[in-house]
Formats: structure tokens, C-alpha cells, sequence
């Protein structure tokens, strides 16, 4: 059965797989103890308290998408205003030389296209800075946290990945699917991608542990489908009626 969301005036799809059947764009959609630390901003949401910044992260093929689609319907169902997003957003102008990078159909260095992904994601602060505040909640695959673990586990120095993203908005809630890189590369279509490579995935699930703090919550991807649903959806509900009276923070290091 196809999940369907309307996204910035586009009808977008996404299968149980997670695959993307319509436009590509925003779609369906940290522990050390200096990451992302809190900076109070300005709050002027709607009467109903503002909406929560909800995350999604981990290995490629570790069940994002389809989470994050399974959630956002949840959510709807039950008449919560939420809206999923993904990153990167491939349809600008910079998420298209992202994609081409990712299919393997450009070349560029390793830090160019750090900062490319990072720029994609200020592309779309201040929509989702108003999202919010009106009472918006956000289901997110990928953010930051992809990005800086990424790029380290290409030997970038760690601190150098994180200064780009900082005052971005702190989400309100990561969750991390953890599921090991030998049962991602048994799900189907495994390897299309340039990172989807088992040993280098491996790198990327250390850096991703030395990221999370007291926002994070680890959920065994590798149960089935309907128990990580269930797990996700009570941690989305807690955060989203938590958050209602809380101002939005900044992403700081």
C-alpha cells in the first residue's frame, strides 16, 4: 500500500520500501556531552503550542523512509498537523548536484560536497522555523547527524563537519534505527548508492555513536516492521505533546 503526503504544493509517494514513486524533494518526511547544545530563540507559535522536530537517522537501508512514512500516517490519522521532510532535498538546484554526486554520476571533493549537503539543509531553515512555530510537526529522514557522520567517516576532521550546520534548528527528538551494515546489505537494492559500501558503513555507525545525546533514542531497526512502528510512534507522541510550551533551539557544538 502507497502513503501519500502533499508537500510544498507537490503530491509526493512513498511505498513500504521506502522508494520514492512521485517528485523527488522533501520527502516522507546526539552520547557526548557537547553536542547540540541548546540556544533559546524567539517563540511566537500558535495558540496550540508549536510542533516537534522529529528525526530520523541511521545506516543506509536501515528502514528511514519507511518509517518516517508509517509514522507521518500515524500522526495524520489522529489529527496531528505534521508534514514529513527528507534530506537532502534533491529538488533544488544544489540537491541535483547531490544527486548526481550520490549516483555516482559526478566527482567532487570530499569537502565541496560536505558543505553542499549542509547548504541544502539552510536552504530550507527559515520554512522550517515558520512550520513549527504554527503548530507544524516535522517527521525528518536525515539530517545534520548524516551529514557530519558521513563526511568523517571520509577522514574530515569531525569538528570541521559540524561548524557548518550551527544554527540550524536543534531537533526536539533523534531517533536512531540501529541496525547492523551486514543486515542493511541484505535489503533490497543495497549498493546503488556510492556510500552504500559494508565497511564504510561500519564507519559511519561509530561516528553516529560519538553524536548522540540526551535528545537521541536508539530502536533496534532490525525488529519487525510493526514493532519499530509501535516503538516510534509512542516516542514522536511523548515528544510532541512535550515540546508544545518549549521554545525552539539552535544547533550548537
Amino acid at each position: 500500500m502507497t502513503t501519500f503526503v502533499r508537500l510544498a504544493g507537490r503530491a509526493a509517494s512513498w511505498t513500504r520500501s521506502g522508494k520514492s514513486a512521485g517528485p523527488s524533494g522533501l520527502g516522507l518526511f546526539a552520547q557526548h556531552p557537547r553536542a547540540f547544545q541548546g540556544v533559546r530563540m524567539a517563540s511566537s507559535g500558535s495558540k496550540g503550542g508549536r510542533g516537534a522536530l522529529v528525526v530520523l537517522e541511521g545506516l543506509d537501508r536501515s528502514g528511514k523512509s519507511s518509517q518516517c512514512a508509517r509514522l507521518l500516517s500515524n500522526l495524520e490519522g489522529r489529527g496531528c498537523r505534521a508534514e514529513g521532510w527528507r534530506f537532502p532535498d534533491r529538488g533544488t538546484s544544489v540537491g541535483q548536484m547531490i544527486s548526481a554526486y550520490l549516483a555516482n554520476e559526478s566527482q567532487l571533493d570530499d569537502r565541496t560536497i560536505h558543505l553542499l549537503f549542509s547548504a541544502n539543509r539552510w536552504e530550507k531553515r527559515a520554512s522550517m522555523e515558520s512550520k513549527l512555530l504554527s503548530g507544524t510537526t516535522l517527521i525528518v529522514d536525515r539530517y545534520s547527524y548524516s551529514g557530519v557522520a558521513f563526511s568523517a567517516a571520509k577522514g574530515l576532521d569531525i569538528e570541521w563537519c559540524k561548524a557548518p550546520d550551527v544554527g540550524l534548528i536543534a531537533p526536539d527528538l533523534v531517533i536512531y534505527l540501529d541496525v547492523q551494515p551486514e543486515k542493511a546489505a541484505e535489503r533490497g537494492g543495497y549498493g546503488g548508492e556510492r556510500y552504500e559500501k559494508i565497511e564504510f558503513q561500519k564507519k559511519v555507525a561509530d561516528h553516529y555513536h560519538s553524536l548522540r545525546d540526551s535528545t537521541w533514542k536508539v530502536v533496534d531497526g532490525s525488529l519487525p516492521m510493526e514493532t519499530v512502528e509501535e516503538q516510534l510512534r509512542e516516542l514522536a507522541t511523548n515528544c510532541i505533546q512535550e515540546c508544545q510550551e518549549k521554545p525552539l533551539t539552535n544547533l550548537t557544538w
